[in-house]
């Protein structure tokens, strides 16, 4: 047991004893917690979950192009996705702080106007594909269809315009992710790219 604790201490103290040792590098300092395990305090450091992946086979040059494609329009429509719920999080933590209706909605249509003037013109240029994985990860991110969303933030008729205009170019605001189903491989992109091996 004193090997190991004494192993464990010298793999975090042995490259601060050194680096203290030679003119012109900075000592760090580094603090840990400690877990006390009978009359032993333990460092106790969390380590991130990594998950890999086989390595992707693919049958033709065409499925390895679509796999290519997929991953371009995932890494542009996740950081609007995940902008959406901070910003989403954002919006109905003030909205708790307001008391009435009237200073609500003042407050939705001026974060409304903020938000189409900051983001509608790159926005409009995003793809179709883009746009489709767009609608699919603001319901990953946020818990809630982009259709609810808009409901609950803008009213039944606003969700029923913007419903229509989506179907009318094959799209449904009310689709929901589903990442152990039809959208598992874009699930599996999401964490090679958080984990940065995409």
């Amino acid at each position: 047991m004193r090997i190991i604790i004494l192993s464990v201490i010298s793999l975090f103290l042995l490259p601060l004893i050194t680096l203290g040792q030679f003119e012109g590098f900075a000592t760090a300092e580094y603090i840990l917690k400690g877990k006390i395990i009978g009359n032993d305090t333990m460092p106790h450091i969390y380590v991130k979950e990594i998950i890999i992946f086989p390595e992707r086979k693919f049958e033709s040059k065409r499925e390895a192009r679509r796999y290519g494609r997929l991953v371009k329009n995932v890494k542009v429509a996740l950081p609007y996705a995940k902008m959406a719920n901070n910003t989403l999080t954002e919006i109905n933590n003030h909205l708790l702080t307001l008391d009435d209706e009237s200073s609500r909605r003042k407050y939705i249509n001026k974060m409304d106007k903020l938000l189409r003037d900051e983001y509608e013109e790159e926005l409009k240029k995003l793809t179709i594909s883009q746009g489709r994985i767009l609608i699919k990860l603001i319901d990953r991110e946020t818990g809630n269809t982009s259709y609810y969303l808009v409901k609950e933030l803008k009213g039944n008729f606003s969700a029923f315009l913007w419903q229509s205009l989506a179907r009318l170019f094959g799209e449904d605001l009310k689709d929901e992710y589903d990442e152990q189903g039809e959208d598992k491989l874009i699930e599996e992109i999401i964490i090679l790219i958080e984990n940065g091996q995409l």
